[in-house]
C-alpha cells in the first residue's frame, strides 16, 4: 500500500510535503543494462542508478575516483590495477567488490560468460564500439580481467591502452548487481526487471512511453540528493518540453531547439543553460548501396549539401560546421592539410554524378531519427533541407524514420540504411572515442567502410602517452576520413538546456548531463 501511494504521488510530480525534481528527457531509454547502449536517452538514467569505476568531475571531462579510489598502469599501459572503494553495497543489499566488477566486465566482453551475449541474447554494443570487439575478436583491446583479493581488479590489455580510465568513466559501463542480473536473466534492464546498481538513485518504476520514477539512495557513498523523488518524463518534442517547463510541470530539460533560446530568455521564470560543445552530427553513407560505393557519388553528395545554410537556419549561433569529425575542443588532433570545410558546389557535384555514370541522378532513402538529440534537435526538417539540396543535383532522397530503438538496431542489419542521420557526444575527452566508434575495426556494419590504415593509426594513438604522438596518428586519420566521404560531419552544436530559476547546482559537462544529486530545488512551490 505504501509503495502504491508513493508511486501515485510521484506520477503526479508532487506530494504532500515531498520535494520532487522532474526532468524532461528527449526520449525513452533503449535499455538500462550496462554495456548494451550507445545513446544519451539511455545513458542519463543508467548513471543515476549505476556508478562506474571512474567518474567525471562536475561540469568537465576530467576524471575522478568513482567505485575505484585509485588506479595505475605498468610502463607501456598494457596492465592496469584498480583499487576499489571498500564497504559499498548494491541497492539490493549485496556487496560491491572485485568479483562483481569482474562479473560485469566479463559479461560485456566474453559472449560465453555467465549473463553474457549467448546466454541472454543481447548485443553489448557500447563495449564493442569502445573496446574494439569481444573475446576472440582480432581487434579486442582487453586480454583478461581478474580479481586480486576483494578490493583490487587487474585489467590486462592486448596492447598499450593509455586511456583505459577515461573509457571506464563513460556512462556506458555502470557496475550492476550480479545477483540482480542472475535473477532477472534476459529481462534485466527493462521495465520488467529494473536495473540495480550502487548509484545515487534507486529506480522504483518505469512506465513505458511515459516516465521513470526514482528515489534517492539513502546509503549512497557519495553526495546524497536533498529532495525526495526524481521523475524522468519522456517528451520527444522540444516544443512540448519547453511548454511544460514554462508551465512548471517539469523543472529542467535539455536538447531544446536553438531557435527556442529567445523564448527561454524572455520568460522570467526560466534560465538557459548552454552545454559545452562536444559532439558531431553527421550524415552517414552506406557503401553497400550500389550508388554510394562509387567515390565520385559520395564526393558529389558532400559538395551538394549546403551545410553552412543548414546550420545557420537550424542552430544559429549555437552550431558550427567544418570538415572535422572531431568537435572544436579536440582541434589539436586535426590535420592542417585538410580544408576548413567541404566545398559547396552543386554544379561541380552534378558534373561528378555524370562522370560516375549517373547524369540523370537516382533515388535513395534518407533516414532521420525520430527523437531530438543534442546534435540534431529537429531531425525531420534538417533531413528535408538536405533532401532539397540533393534534389538539386538529381538525387531523389525519400525520407524515412522509425522507432528510436529499432532505428539504432536496423542501421546495422543488412542491407542497412542508404543514408542516415546519426551523431555522437564524446563520452570522454579523447579523439579515440569519436574515431574508433565510427571508423574502428568493429564499426563498419552500417557503412560497409573498412580501412586498415585507420585501424593502424588508432592503435598507434591508443598506445601513445604523449599529445604529440597522438596528434600525428589522428592527423592521418583525419585526412583519410575526409577523402573517403563516408561520414559527413554536418554540425558541432552547443546543446541548449533550460531550468526553472529555483533549480540550483546543475552543472552539465561536455559528455554528461549528470550529476542530478547535486541539484537543489528549495524555491519550488
Amino acid at each position: 500500500m505504501r509503495r502504491s501511494l508513493f508511486l501515485s504521488l510521484a506520477l503526479l510530480g508532487t506530494s504532500a510535503g515531498a520535494a520532487t525534481l522532474v526532468y524532461g528527457a528527449g526520449g525513452e531509454p533503449v535499455s538500462l543494462d550496462s554495456g548494451t547502449i550507445t545513446d544519451g536517452n539511455s545513458a542519463t538514467p543508467q548513471m543515476l542508478v549505476y556508478d562506474g569505476l571512474v567518474r567525471f568531475k562536475n561540469g568537465t571531462s576530467d576524471i575522478a575516483p568513482g567505485l575505484a579510489l585509485r588506479w595505475s598502469s605498468n610502463a607501456n599501459a598494457t596492465e592496469w590495477t584498480f583499487t576499489l572503494r571498500p564497504g559499498v553495497k548494491f541497492t539490493d543489499g549485496t556487496p560491491f567488490n572485485a568479483d562483481a566488477v569482474v562479473y560485469n566486465v566479463n559479461r560485456w566482453w566474453d559472449p560465453a560468460a555467465p549473463g553474457g551475449a549467448k546466454e541472454q541474447g543481447k548485443a553489448f554494443t557500447s563495449w564493442q564500439f569502445i573496446f574494439g570487439g569481444f573475446k576472440g575478436d582480432p581487434g579486442t583491446i582487453l586480454k583478461s580481467v581478474r580479481a586480486d583479493g576483494p578490493n583490487k581488479v587487474i585489467f590486462s590489455m592486448t596492447r598499450g591502452y593509455a586511456q583505459l580510465p577515461e573509457t571506464l568513466a563513460t556512462s556506458f559501463f555502470g557496475i550492476a548487481s550480479p545477483t540482480a542480473i542472475k535473477k532477472a536473466g534476459a529481462k534485466y534492464g527493462t521495465p520488467a526487471a529494473l536495473p540495480v546498481g550502487t548509484g545515487p538513485f534507486i529506480m522504483q518504476d518505469w512506465k513505458t512511453g511515459d516516465r521513470i520514477n526514482l528515489v534517492p539512495n539513502k546509503a549512497y557513498w557519495g553526495t546524497k540528493a536533498k529532495y525526495d523523488a526524481l521523475v524522468l518524463r519522456f517528451l520527444k518534442d522540444p516544443s512540448a518540453r519547453l511548454n511544460e517547463l514554462k508551465a512548471g510541470t517539469i523543472d529542467f530539460t535539455t536538447d531544446l531547439n536553438p531557435e527556442q533560446l529567445s523564448a527561454v530568455k524572455a520568460d522570467k521564470n526560466l534560465q538557459p543553460v548552454l552545454v559545452p560543445s562536444f559532439n558531431v552530427g553527421m550524415l552517414s553513407l552506406n557503401l553497400g548501396n550500389k550508388y554510394l560505393k562509387n567515390d565520385k557519388v559520395r564526393q558529389a553528395i558532400s559538395m551538394a549539401i549546403n551545410k553552412k545554410a543548414i546550420v545557420d537556419a537550424f542552430w544559429g549561433d549555437l552550431g558550427v560546421t567544418d570538415a572535422n569529425f572531431l568537435p572544436p575542443a579536440l582541434s589539436w588532433a586535426n590535420s592542417p592539410k585538410v580544408p576548413a570545410d567541404y566545398k559547396f558546389d552543386p554544379a561541380a557535384a552534378k558534373k561528378l554524378l555524370a562522370e560516375a555514370g549517373y547524369p540523370n541522378g537516382f533515388a535513395l532513402d534518407l533516414w532521420y531519427m525520430p527523437v531530438s538529440r543534442p546534435y540534431f534537435p529537429t531531425p525531420k526538417p534538417i533531413a528535408e533541407a538536405m533532401a532539397a539540396d540533393l534534389a538539386a543535383i538529381g538525387i531523389k532522397a525519400t525520407l524515412k524514420t522509425e522507432d528510436w530503438a529499432k532505428y539504432l538496431d536496423d542501421r546495422n542489419k543488412a542491407p542497412g540504411f542508404d543514408m542516415y542521420m546519426i551523431g555522437w557526444t564524446g563520452p570522454y575527452a579523447s579523439p579515440y572515442n569519436f574515431y574508433n566508434t565510427y571508423y574502428g575495426e568493429e564499426a563498419s556494419a552500417d557503412s560497409n567502410f573498412s580501412n586498415q590504415k585507420i585501424f593502424d593509426q588508432l592503435r598507434a594513438a591508443a598506445a601513445s602517452s604523449t599529445r604529440a604522438g597522438q596528434a600525428k596518428a589522428y592527423a592521418q586519420i583525419h585526412q583519410i576520413t575526409y577523402d573517403a566521404n563516408v561520414r559527413l560531419p554536418i554540425v558541432h552544436s552547443r546543446p541548449l538546456a533550460a531550468i526553472r530559476t529555483y533549480v540550483k547546482g546543475w552543472q552539465p559537462g561536455p559528455s554528461s548531463l549528470l550529476p542530478f544529486e547535486e541539484i537543489t530545488i528549495d524555491g519550488k512551490k
